[in-house]
């Protein structure tokens, strides 16, 4: 059953830049953030703790936090992948939760994080259990569940096994990532329709999805469809993972909040500042970003008779 309230998840700070080449400064990446707090965003990934050398664009993870706008009525989320990425994240003590990454297939994990999918359940579960017994919440997102670049295929009965030894943990939210853009909307309505059966009614449910088959608005839909309650997106559509082969940008915040407003989803976020967001993006990449939105514009408002 379709949600008819969908809370969307700005990634555009962390996923958005963290493949991009042009190096942001810790200023730039502030006002991205305060773009994306004007257009009425709620729920930001403001950065992620990894090593610098592995990914560059998130050295100053713990300069962004310090310069956050504080707001009561925001939740901002730092990514991690690891022990020293939650010890770090939790040391700022600027950020609202904490977003682990667990991977689907065993060559993604070792490649992404060093861990294949066992281990990275066990360091998930008891960071997870850390964050409950803290009153500090955590929430994980599955990656590659959709596809593997390396392994091609992956199982759902795998991808819905791990969701529901990672829900014995008690997480605030569990989501499914097409890191790669390969699904497709059948795909994305079985997964999720699985996860809710074998997790029940009470568990949270998130989706990202890439675009770089041009399926990533279409398998939003069907995951709004399917009761996922929280979508990411990303202003300007920018995005990718580096250790992901072809890996293009996440769906655009603007177009995913024109095809919601079309169809009478509450989300709560200003789509022409999400489009003004965009344009500002584009000189600051120092390249076009992929939006739609912001080369189409908005549902048409002329009066003109034919």
């Amino acid at each position: 059953m379709s949600a008819e309230q969908i809370t969307i998840m700005e990634v555009s700070p962390r996923d958005g830049l963290q493949n991009e080449d042009a190096m942001l400064s810790t200023e730039q990446k502030l006002e991205l953030i305060d773009r994306a707090l004007a257009a009425g965003c709620k729920r930001i990934e403001v950065t992620s703790f990894v090593h610098p050398k592995v990914v560059p664009q998130m050295a100053d993870a713990e300069a962004v936090c310090a310069g956050l706008p504080q707001r009561g009525d925001v939740t901002y989320t730092g990514l991690i992948l690891n022990q020293r990425g939650y010890d770090r994240l939790r040391a700022t003590e600027r950020l609202d939760e904490a977003g682990i990454v667990v991977p689907a297939s065993d060559t993604f994990g070792e490649r992404n994080q060093g861990l294949n999918v066992a281990d990275a359940l066990d360091m998930a579960t008891a960071i997870i259990r850390h964050g409950a017994n803290s009153r500090f919440p955590v929430q994980v997102t599955i990656a590659v569940a959709f596809g593997c670049p390396f392994e091609g295929e992956v199982p759902l009965q795998r991808v819905v096994d791990i969701a529901k030894t990672l829900a014995d943990a008690a997480p605030v939210e569990i989501a499914l990532a097409d890191t790669i853009g390969v699904g497709v909307p059948a795909q994305v309505a079985a997964a999720f329709t699985a996860l809710r059966e074998a997790l029940g009614p009470d568990m949270p449910l998130r989706a990202h999805f890439h675009d770089t088959r041009n399926t990533g608005i279409a398998n939003a839909y069907a995951a709004w469809q399917a009761g996922v309650q929280t979508l990411d997106a990303s202003i300007g559509g920018i995005g990718g993972c580096p250790f992901a082969p072809h890996a293009s940008g996440n769906i655009a915040t603007e177009d995913l909040a024109y095809m919601l407003d079309r169809s009478a989803v509450t989300h709560g976020v200003d789509l022409e500042r999400l489009i003004e967001g965009a344009a500002w993006l584009e000189p600051v990449l120092g390249k076009a970003v992929p939006s739609m939105l912001l080369k189409a514009g908005g549902f048409p408002k002329g009066s003109i008779k034919v």
